[in-house]
């Protein structure tokens, strides 16, 4: 990712609603979630949400798909792959030991265990 596109994509989480909207698609995954819906959970009017919506989807944060009257909203997980490889690819200045906290960090079915 270039630092360019790594701009937008941070951009587009700078604001609560739509990183609301991210966060609750991350735990959706991999069953997404209607537009409507989202809506709901979020307690914010559709046309609201569908700027939103479009603002994560530009980003390439967001995917929706047609499904008959629906449009079921996913993430797009290559592209958090690729702003998490960006944001830390020259972590630790070469020492791995410095990254080891963060690395385990993102392993949220794995957490670091608790020094004792």
């Amino acid at each position: 990712m270039e630092q360019t596109n790594a701009i937008l994509t941070l951009s587009a989480l700078a604001q609560e609603t739509r990183l609301d909207v991210f966060r609750l698609l991350v735990s959706r995954e991999p069953e997404g979630v209607p537009a409507g819906e989202l809506a709901r959970l979020v307690n914010i009017p559709q046309n609201t949400m569908s700027a939103h919506l479009a603002v994560l989807a530009r980003a390439g944060l967001v995917r929706g798909e047609r499904h008959s009257r629906s449009i079921i909203y996913r993430v797009e997980l290559d592209r958090l792959r690729a702003l998490v490889s960006f944001l830390v690819q020259d972590c630790c200045g070469g020492r791995p030991e410095l990254c080891a906290p963060l690395l385990a960090d993102l392993i949220p079915c794995c957490p670091a265990e608790a020094s004792s």
